[in-house]
């Protein structure tokens, strides 16, 4: 009935009827059509989260509009984080770390902090960290890594089924997010930012059944 509840279809129902009524009883009443006005309902916010490995930041937007810059770590040379396009898979509050038979609980210890966002290429993720000061360097395991406090500021703003584009080297794009140059390629330039070849995996249509003290497993 497009979105309209039953009871207010019920309602209308029961003026049309009556109007109809009247109208037989006297044909001489002329009887003004009645329209059921569809019930809007507010379209849904598009998010996109953009990582440039190279700046090491990452920018929510939504709607086209940038909503909050951070700066992260990214994956390092031997570990590096992967490109490509992908969405929000999962999101846990305070996860416990597994990673090769190793359990790390909720706190101070754990890894990958007090929030996980898990992409939807096996392994990887945003997450915080128990290393603060590695924020703003390559330095991680191939994940993305956010200082506490942007972390559980950014996970409130967006839902499974975003999408994430990791981008390896800047491009014109990152550079009017996050300013700079797009560095043009030149022959003996300095080696690029290594990334990982993944393929992305399909969108998710995965719901979240518990989101606390959830159990992820992953690259940090």
């Amino acid at each position: 009935m497009n979105g309209m509840s039953k009871w207010a279809a019920a309602a209308t129902a029961a003026v049309v009827f009556a109007v109809q009524a009247t109208a037989q009883q006297d044909a001489a009443i002329q009887v003004p059509s009645v329209h059921m006005a569809a019930v809007q309902t507010a379209p849904v916010a598009k998010r996109v989260i953009v990582v440039s490995l190279e700046d090491r930041k990452m920018a929510l937007l939504e709607d086209g509009q940038v909503k909050k810059v951070y700066t992260v770590a990214v994956g390092k040379a031997t570990t590096p984080s992967p490109t490509g396009t992908f969405t929000i898979a999962r999101r846990v509050k305070n996860p416990v770390y597994q990673h090769e038979g190793k359990v790390v609980q909720p706190g101070p210890g754990n890894p990958v902090g007090t929030r996980w966002m898990g992409l939807s290429v096996k392994g990887y993720g945003i997450h915080g960290t128990n290393e603060p000061k590695s924020i703003g360097k390559a330095a991680s395991h191939g994940c993305i890594r956010m200082a506490r406090k942007d972390l559980e500021e950014m996970y409130e703003m967006v839902s499974v089924g975003d999408t994430v584009e990791l981008v390896g080297q800047r491009n014109e794009e990152t550079a009017l997010l996050f300013g700079g140059e797009q560095k043009p390629v030149l022959a003996g330039a300095q080696e690029p930012v290594v990334t990982a070849s993944v393929m992305p995996a399909a969108t998710t249509t995965t719901t979240e059944a518990a989101t606390e003290g959830v159990a992820v497993t992953g690259n940090w």
